[in-house]
C-alpha cells in the first residue's frame, strides 16, 4: 500500500469502527441485537477465509469448529462455580482448537475436493456425536445456562446489557480482525498465498507444506471457535443445529459474496446475506432462499469477485 492508500483504509476502518460503537444508541432493539448477530457471523467468516481466500482449500468443516466453541463455553458455565466469562471463553477455545488439530492432521494431506469432503465429513461426525450424545449434550434441545458478568478482575463486574454485549463483541471481533491481519501480510501469510497459488512449486522450493496447512487450519479453528463462544453468550444456548454441515456451507458463500481472500470482504457477504434473509423472509416466508440462490447465483456469474472486488473496482474507475 502507498502511504495516502494506507491512510485513507484506517481512515475509512476508524470510521466503521466508530459507527459500529455508536450503533446501539440509535438502533431499534431488533436491529441491535441484528447487527452485533452479523459482528459475530462475520468473525466465522474471517476465520474460513485463512483457509479459503488464503490458503485456496474450502472447508465445509466450520460448523465442527463454530458449534464446539458454543458447547465448550456452555460446558464451562455449567460445570464451573460462579460462572466465568474467561474461563467460557477458554474452554470454548479449547474444544475448537482440539477438534482443528484433529481434523487438520488427517484432512491436509489432502487437495482440493479430497479436502473439503473429509472436512465434511468431520463435521458430520461431530454432529451426530453431539446429537446423539443426549447425556452429555442435551441432544437435540441443546444447553441453555445463564449469561455470565462481564468481569475484568481489579476493575469491574456487571452484569451484560444488550449495550456493553454488543461492545464486548465490536471489541473480540475487532481485536481478532486487527490479528488475522496481521498474519495475513507476514512472511508466514505469504506462504499460505504461495500454497494457494502453486502449491507444487512451494513444496519443490523448501517449505513444509503440510505443516503450514496444519497451522492455518488450527489458527482458523480457533477463531471460528470464538465466534461459537460469542453466540453462545448472546443467545445463552448451544444447539447442535450449529454443528450441521448447513452452516458450513452458508459460511462458503459469505465469502464468495463478499469477496475471499480479503478478511473484510467475508463480513460483508454475511452482512448482505442475512439482510437479504431478513428482507426476502417477509415477503416469501419459508421460501425466502429462493430469492437468495438466485442473487447468489447472479453474483456468481457477473460478480465473481465479491462485494468488496466489486467496490474496489468501482472506485478505481
Amino acid at each position: 500500500m502507498t502511504r495516502s492508500a494506507t491512510a485513507s483504509y484506517w481512515t475509512g476502518f476508524a470510521i466503521a469502527l466508530g459507527v459500529l460503537v455508536v450503533a446501539p444508541f440509535v438502533l431499534p432493539e431488533f436491529w441491535r441485537r441484528f447487527v452485533t448477530e452479523i459482528l459475530i457471523w462475520g468473525l466465522l467468516a474471517m476465520s474460513s477465509d485463512i483457509l479459503i481466500g488464503y490458503t485456496g482449500m474450502v472447508s465445509f468443516g466450520h460448523s465442527a469448529f463454530f458449534g464446539l466453541g458454543m458447547y465448550g463455553a456452555a460446558a464451562a458455565l455449567l460445570t464451573v462455580r460462579p460462572p466465568d466469562l474467561w474461563l467460557a471463553i477458554l474452554y470454548g477455545l479449547v474444544g475448537a482448537g482440539g477438534v482443528a488439530v484433529f481434523v487438520a492432521y488427517f484432512a491436509t494431506r489432502l487437495r482440493d475436493i479430497y479436502f473439503s469432503i473429509t472436512t465434511l465429513v468431520f463435521s458430520q461426525i461431530f454432529y451426530v456425536i453431539i446429537f446423539t450424545w443426549t447425556e452429555l449434550t442435551g441432544g437435540e434441545n441443546g444447553l441453555t445456562f445463564r449469561q455470565p458478568p462481564l468481569a475484568i478482575p481489579g476493575l469491574l463486574s456487571a452484569p451484560f446489557t444488550p449495550v456493553t454485549l454488543h461492545w464486548f463483541v465490536l471489541a473480540v471481533v475487532t481485536a481478532s480482525y486487527l490479528a488475522l491481519r496481521r498474519i495475513t501480510q507476514s512472511p508466514f501469510g505469504m506462504v499460505l498465498q504461495a500454497i494457494r497459488e502453486n502449491e507444487p512449486r512451494t513444496r519443490a522450493i523448501g517449505y513444509p507444506v503440510e505443516r503450514y496447512k496444519i497451522v492455518a487450519v488450527m489458527l482458523s479453528g480457533l477463531f471460528a471457535g470464538l465466534a461459537g463462544v460469542l453466540y453462545a453468550l448472546q443467545n445463552k444456548f448451544a444447539a447442535p443445529d450449529f454443528v450441521f454441515f448447513v452452516v458450513s456451507g452458508e459460511v462458503v458463500i459469505f465469502n464468495v459474496m463478499g469477496g475471499m481472500g480479503t478478511l473484510v470482504g467475508p463480513v460483508a457477504g454475511a452482512a448482505f446475506f442475512f439482510l437479504l434473509r431478513e428482507g426476502f423472509s417477509r415477503f416469501f416466508t419459508e421460501y425466502y432462499l429462493i430469492p437468495v440462490g438466485v442473487i447468489f447465483t447472479l453474483m456468481v456469474i457477473f460478480v465473481p469477485q465479491g462485494l468488496l472486488g466489486f467496490a474496489r473496482r468501482a472506485l478505481n474507475r
